[in-house]
């Protein structure tokens, strides 16, 4: 099917290519199995593979890495990296945001059909000055009522703090201290992309 799809453009001896696509997209040991007798996930790489066949410059992805496991997805990862770093243009639209941040240099979030936000990825992560702490306690349910006006999530014994600068740290800390809770972990940390699409649309629902 992928030397048919070849042949629409024009392109004659691509069997390189296409064996470097079905091994990309791990359908190497699928390559004369009848597209009806596919997974779902697999007939999604398939339509991923016909969109590459012919080495377009802009290279539209629907979801492509939807309903695959993780070493899947990470392969898919690195193959739509080479592809972007040998001059393609990807347009990627996904669900997880922690796949729009590790693949694009500019992200648009949509709401109801409207594009509320559109920047480069590291300005997003930037747009505000807040960091996260993230601490685990013990007792693991003793975190003082002062600090729960800064709380953003809590798992187990890991708590996840609003950080708005440096200077904050030493205040949260002093704060357990004298509250008598001890620190058994803490990792200090930029917020990440789902955070900031928390927040748009946030404001974009109180706007």
């Amino acid at each position: 099917m992928l030397r048919f799809q070849s042949g629409y453009f024009g392109l004659r001896d691509n069997d390189a290519w296409i064996d470097e696509i079905l091994d990309s997209l791990a359908l190497a040991d699928k390559a004369n199995t009848n597209t009806r007798l596919l997974s779902g996930g697999m007939k999604r790489r398939v339509l991923v593979a016909q969109a590459l066949v012919h080495k377009p410059p802009v290279i539209v992805l629907d979801e492509p890495t939807a309903g695959v496991d993780v070493e899947l997805r990470q392969t898919l990862w690195a193959f739509i990296r080479r592809l972007n770093r040998e001059g393609h243009t990807i347009l990627l639209t996904t669900h997880y945001l922690e796949e729009a941040e590790a693949l694009c240099n500019r992200v648009a979030m949509l709401k109801a059909g409207r594009v509320v936000a559109l920047d480069h990825t590291a300005n997003l992560l930037h747009s505000g000055d807040e960091r996260r702490l993230e601490i685990s306690l013990a007792p693991a349910d003793q975190m003082p009522a002062m600090l729960l006006p800064r709380l953003v999530k809590q798992e187990g014994s890991l708590y996840v703090l609003r950080l708005l600068d440096y200077a904050d740290l030493e205040g949260i800390l002093t704060t357990l201290r004298t509250s008598g809770v001890a620190v058994v972990g803490m990792n200090l940390r930029q917020i990440d992309l789902e955070e900031v699409f928390i927040r748009i649309m946030g404001q974009e629902s109180d706007a």
